[in-house]
Formats: structure tokens, C-alpha cells, sequence
């Protein structure tokens, strides 16, 4: 069975959640702020964490920075809706997804059900291995190598260099980029993707200004050359 927790200071919402989820086969565990959450988060990490950004105290910004320090667990954070700076915030700190308030608990689901896809393990391709001069995106370890060193990537990075690179050479715009990654219909904040890839730069140790791996086609999208180097 699969654990969420879910840390969020409003009781109507984790009741809400508790009898929701529950309903539909996941093992749920509430906390009703943020150093409640983070203590849960040390004591057993669970498979995936529903954050809500908005808590007094620590709030859900500062409890993904802290958790980020130690761990790789899928984030969907809670935003209050339209308020980009906290989305694109969350995201730079390593959220995989989030969800405007209020929202519909069925969303909620879809995308927890996603991302779990996303990060758990993948049936084996029949290319084996990506191959992009020296970055290498192993789909069946999730592993990506740049020179044979690993990269720590989170699982949204990882997918979206992984359908660049296995279409190398081809310009994918950005809907269609967060699309083939998320494996739904991306429209609520497109913008979203730069921030993913502006990760995946530094990562890689990329030059912002002159990148060697993912460039940005202007007005379109990016694409990873077939042999960078």
C-alpha cells in the first residue's frame, strides 16, 4: 500500500484527504504543520508528500527546502490558486506538482496516481539506454550520467530530460515537452518547464548563456543535440 502524508494546518482539508484517500487504497499520514511534517518525514519517508504552501510557522516553502536536504520524495504542493511566485518557488526548491486551492480531491488523485508513475519503476525501453554524446539517461535504473558521474536529478527533471534526449536533434516545444513527461495535458502554467530546465543546466553543469545540452530554440521550445560536444 502506498503512503502519503499529507501536512497541511487546515483540519477540514486532512479530514477531507484522510477519508478520501483512504477510500482509494493509500495508507495516509496527517500532520497539521510544517515541523510536525518534517519530524513524520525523518521518522518513516513516505512515497509521496502533499505540501501546502500557505502554514504559519514553518511554512510549506521551508519545509521542502529542509526535506530536499535529505531526500528525494515526490512533492505536490498546495498553492493558493493563480499565485505563481509560490509555484514557481516550489519549483525551483524541487516540487514535482502542485494544485491550486480549493480543488477537486478526484485532480488530487490523477496527479498523486502521476507522479507515483513517474517515480517508480519504469517497463524496460527497448533502446535500453539514452545516449546524447556523454550524457547518459538510463530509463530502466533512473539513473542519468554526464562523463559516468551520476546526476541527482528529481523525478520531473529526470523525465523531461529523458524525452529530450530521446529525441535528439528535434525542437520540442514546451506544451508538448511537459506533456510527453507528465504523461497528461499541460496548460495551467506553462512556464513551469523553464524552471525545470533551468535545474537541469546547473545540474549538468551547463552554461545558462551558451548551453551545450539543452538549448533553447527561442519561441518554440528546446531540444539536446544529437552529439553536444
Amino acid at each position: 500500500m502506498r503512503r502519503i502524508l499529507v501536512i497541511d494546518d487546515d483540519d477540514r482539508i486532512r479530514t477531507l484527504l484522510a477519508e478520501y484517500l483512504g477510500g482509494r487504497g493509500f495508507d495516509l499520514v496527517t500532520a497539521e504543520d510544517g515541523q510536525a511534517g518534517l519530524e513524520a518525514l525523518r521518522a518513516s519517508v513516505p512515497d509521496l508528500v502533499v505540501l501546502d504552501v500557505m502554514m504559519p510557522g514553518l511554512d510549506g516553502l521551508g519545509v521542502l527546502r529542509e526535506l530536499r536536504a535529505f531526500s528525494k520524495v515526490p512533492v505536490i504542493m498546495l498553492t493558493a490558486r493563480g499565485d505563481d511566485m509560490d509555484r514557481i518557488v516550489g519549483l525551483e526548491l524541487g516540487a514535482d506538482d502542485y494544485l491550486g486551492k480549493p480543488f477537486n480531491p478526484r485532480e488530487l488523485v490523477a496527479r498523486i496516481e502521476a507522479v507515483l508513475r513517474r517515480a517508480g519503476p519504469q517497463p524496460a525501453s527497448a533502446a535500453g539506454a539514452l545516449r546524447a554524446g556523454p550524457l547518459l539517461v538510463d530509463d530502466d535504473r533512473r539513473v542519468v550520467e554526464l562523463d559516468g558521474v551520476a546526476v541527482d536529478l528529481t523525478t520531473t527533471e529526470f523525465e523531461i530530460l529523458r524525452v529530450l534526449v530521446a529525441n535528439a536533434g528535434r525542437v520540442i516545444p514546451r506544451d508538448r515537452l511537459m506533456e510527453l513527461a507528465r504523461g497528461e495535458d499541460y496548460a495551467a502554467f506553462d512556464r513551469s518547464v523553464d524552471v525545470h530546465v533551468s535545474h537541469i543546466r546547473r545540474k549538468l553543469g551547463d552554461d545558462s548563456r551558451d548551453p551545450t545540452f539543452v538549448k533553447t530554440v527561442r519561441g518554440v521550445g528546446y531540444t539536446v543535440p544529437r552529439d553536444p560536444r
